[in-house]
C-alpha cells in the first residue's frame, strides 16, 4: 500500500466521471476543514494480508493526525501511486473497515465517492510534518 497524507485546512471533492460500472452513479460534493486526508493505493500484494495493512494504514492515519492536532480523517482512493491496483472489492472493503474502526476510536473519519474522479480543492499550509508518504509493507 502506498499512503500520502497531506493535513489540509480545507479539503473538498465535486464527483466528475464515474471510473467503476460498479458503483451508483452520483453527484456529490462534500467540504470539510482541518483534516488528514490520506491518499490511499491498495496494491495487488495487499490483498493476501487485507487486515495487517488495514492496521498498518490505521495506524499511520493517527499517528499523522494526532501530529497535525486533528481528529477529522478522509480517505481518499488514490489508485496513482503504484502501477499495482487491488480489485475494487478489496480496496473497498478495506476503507469501509478503516473507517468504521477510526470511528470506535474516536475519530472524525469520511470517505470520499469511491469509484470515481473528481474535482478537488485542497488547501493545506507548507510545513514538513502536513505532508507525509509512507509505503506499507507486507512485514
Amino acid at each position: 500500500m502506498k499512503l500520502l497524507m497531506i493535513y489540509c485546512t480545507r479539503f473538498g471533492y465535486q464527483t466528475s466521471m464515474r471510473t467503476l460500472d460498479t458503483v451508483p452513479e452520483i453527484d456529490k460534493s462534500e467540504t470539510f476543514e482541518n483534516c488528514l486526508v490520506g491518499f490511499i493505493d491498495v496494491e495487488e500484494k495487499d490483498e493476501d494480508n487485507a487486515a495487517y495493512i488495514e492496521t498498518k494504514l490505521i495506524k499511520n492515519l493517527k499517528w499523522a493526525a494526532r501530529k497535525n492536532e486533528t481528529e477529522r480523517i478522509i480517505l481518499h482512493s488514490f489508485t496513482h501511486l503504484s502501477d499495482s491496483k487491488a480489485t475494487p472489492e478489496i480496496t473497498k472493503q478495506i476503507f469501509d473497515s478503516a473507517e468504521e474502526r477510526l470511528k470506535k476510536s474516536g475519530y472524525e473519519a469520511n470517505q470520499t465517492a469511491f469509484g470515481y474522479f473528481m474535482n478537488l480543492d485542497i488547501q493545506a499550509p507548507g510545513s514538513p510534518i502536513t505532508r507525509l508518504f509512507k509505503d506499507i509493507q507486507n512485514d
